[in-house]
């Protein structure tokens, strides 16, 4: 029962943290859905003290990487996840 609490707590954590952590805009580079990966041109992520560049990062949610392509412009959340550098949410900027 305990390990059941701390895996929901978890999966909440992880929420609550993709929806306050702030957007910042990218555009696709390249998705591995096979690896779990994405490439992003980013603009500044502020939470992690990052400037601008293009790096690859973990998805958090494999399903996430169904939703864009290489070209598109998307705002994404961003954080350390586990030691690694990690997308939490991802969306097509209007």
């Amino acid at each position: 029962m305990a390990l059941l609490a701390t895996l929901a707590f978890s999966a909440f954590s992880v929420f609550a943290q993709a929806t306050t952590l702030p957007q910042t805009q990218a555009e696709v580079r390249k998705v591995d859905k096979t690896a779990g990966m994405i490439t992003l041109k980013h603009g500044e992520i502020k939470n992690l003290n990052m400037g601008p560049m293009t790096m690859v990062f973990k998805a958090k949610d494999p399903a996430l990487l169904d939703k864009v392509k290489a070209g598109d412009k998307v705002r994404f959340t961003a954080d350390q996840v586990n030691g690694a550098l990690t997308v939490l949410s991802i969306e097509p900027s209007k």
